[in-house]
């Protein structure tokens, strides 16, 4: 569930784990290679750039995580717009972060996330 599939939309439309979190690195359950930071959704994984692709593939929850100080500040001009697409935002510590994001994993949830593993 790495970059490749995620572009290629070879892998099944769910959200992956995340298998491990440490300073400056992340691992994505199923993906070889661990970034600091991760864009993740249903049908994969990438470094992050930008919501957009995260939101296209039809997420109902977003998990932010802040950076493992909360050093990572958000400004979200565009909350209003996610409030009005039907997803719920959830910005926490990144380990919390994740720790929610790998819950709603569990049950099923359309959920996607981005997180910093520094800051």
């Amino acid at each position: 569930m790495c970059l490749q599939h995620l572009r290629h939309n070879t892998c099944p439309m769910s959200s992956p784990e995340i298998a491990s979190l440490s300073w400056r690195h992340m691992k994505v359950k199923g993906c070889s290679s661990s970034y600091k930071a991760y864009k993740v959704c249903p049908g994969g994984s990438q470094q992050p750039a930008d919501l957009e692709e995260v939101l296209q593939k039809g997420v109902e929850t977003l998990v932010i995580g802040q950076g493992m100080s909360e050093g990572m500040i958000y400004v979200f001009g565009n909350v209003t717009y996610l409030e009005k697409i039907g997803v719920e935002l959830r910005v926490l510590q990144t380990v919390k972060a994740i720790t929610e994001y790998n819950n709603l994993v569990g049950q099923g949830a359309k959920v996607g996330g981005v997180f910093h593993s520094t800051c």
